[in-house]
């Protein structure tokens, strides 16, 4: 029985990347898409192994600007970023870059240009300034 379980797991057949992001990208560009429905799929691609390309996460923009949910927007750009893991800085400037029009387009703001990337009672640590390096107590 497990021989047989093991086959039937192995019979599905792969799905390739371009396949992969053609799906989500037409998903999300589903007129009739629901609020319950946009946040399955982001939900669904914060759980892979991967950070989603740039045409799908201008297709989940898009529709939640069809949804008129500027929150969700501005929360899934936090989880992209997130997504990008120690690569951040190689990564997310990139997609930056490449749906900055649809951004401009929407009128949807970045999580840093609303200053989300920072605490709200951030204060710069007092122990960086340069009168304080190298001093020994």
């Amino acid at each position: 029985a497990v021989a047989v379980s093991a086959l039937r797991y192995s019979s599905k057949k792969e799905e390739s990347d371009e396949e992969f992001d053609a799906r989500y990208e037409a998903y999300f560009n589903r007129p009739e898409i629901d609020e319950w429905e946009i946040r399955k799929a982001m939900n669904d691609l914060q759980g892979m192994d991967l950070v989603p390309e740039p045409k799908i996460i201008i297709a989940a923009l898009k529709a939640c600007r069809r949804l008129n949910d500027y929150a969700l927007a501005v929360r899934f750009l936090e989880g992209v970023k997130d997504k990008c893991g120690i690569r951040v800085k190689e990564i997310y400037p990139y997609i930056l870059q490449e749906i900055r029009p649809t951004l401009d387009e929407l009128g949807v703001l970045t999580p840093e240009e609303m200053g989300y990337d920072k605490p709200e009672l951030w204060m710069p640590d007092v122990w960086e300034k340069p009168m304080f390096r190298g001093k020994s107590s």
